[in-house]
């Protein structure tokens, strides 16, 4: 019930799970639970695997309203994350979202932005987005592209990174200076007016106006992308 009502707060949708399915995730241990020492609820998330775990994900994240920006979303999103890594990994582990909060959590724990066609194919996830308000955005993509914005996290891509960011070089002074590459993380403004200029495209839809041509359509998105 909080999973769906803060849903509807933020304008978007949740796959639906039933109470029996929850209880199933915390037998499991596979769920957060976050409370106060008087055990007073605080927030949830628990994780979903799908494909024989090649793909997981961590759903239904919420806080209780009285607990929002206090940075517990953050520390629900952290403790779900490394759970995950414990249980499954050689997994790679994604989310599909439209809050830009959850988009700079996910980015500093190692995520990146993906397409669609990186994420899973299983067809009981996507079943999950039909009681969102964007599904009809999501078909008419072909299930290709929506409001929600892909991220993933490769824990093999992220070994690599790590390697290269551990190698140094020698300079003919003798100086050590750390071989660094530039990240996602360091440029998330940059990534945020990219998602805000996705989700203006699709909500008001992209049409061709009466004598606009291609280049002036594309001088448009240009001028938007400075604007911002």
């Amino acid at each position: 019930m909080e999973m769906e009502e803060s849903a509807k707060a933020r304008g978007t949708g949740i796959a639906k799970r039933s109470p029996e399915y929850i209880k199933m995730k915390i037998a499991e241990g596979k769920a957060v639970i976050a409370v106060t020492g008087d055990g007073t609820w605080v927030g949830f998330c628990y994780i979903e695997a799908w494909e024989h775990a090649k793909y997981v994900a961590n759903s239904g994240l919420v806080v209780s309203p009285s607990f929002r920006k206090s940075g517990v979303a953050t520390e629900i999103k952290r403790t779900v994350f490394e759970l995950s890594r414990k249980k499954f990994p050689n997994s790679k582990i994604f989310g599909l979202t439209t809050g830009l909060a959850v988009m700079k959590i996910n980015s500093d724990l190692g995520y990146e932005p993906v397409t669609y066609s990186e994420l899973t194919n299983d067809e009981e996830f996507w079943k999950g987005c039909q009681s969102c308000v964007n599904y009809e955005i999501l078909m008419s993509k072909e299930r290709k592209n929506c409001m929600c914005t892909a991220m993933l996290y490769d824990p093999v891509e992220n070994a690599k990174k790590q390697a290269e960011m551990a190698q140094t070089i020698v300079t003919s002074k003798g100086n050590l200076h750390h071989k660094r590459k530039r990240e996602f993380r360091g440029n998330f403004r940059l990534f945020e007016r990219w998602v805000r200029f996705k989700q203006f495209v699709l909500l008001h839809g992209w049409r061709k106006k009466d004598g606009e041509d291609q280049n002036e359509r594309k001088s448009s998105i240009l001028s938007f992308l400075f604007f911002w």
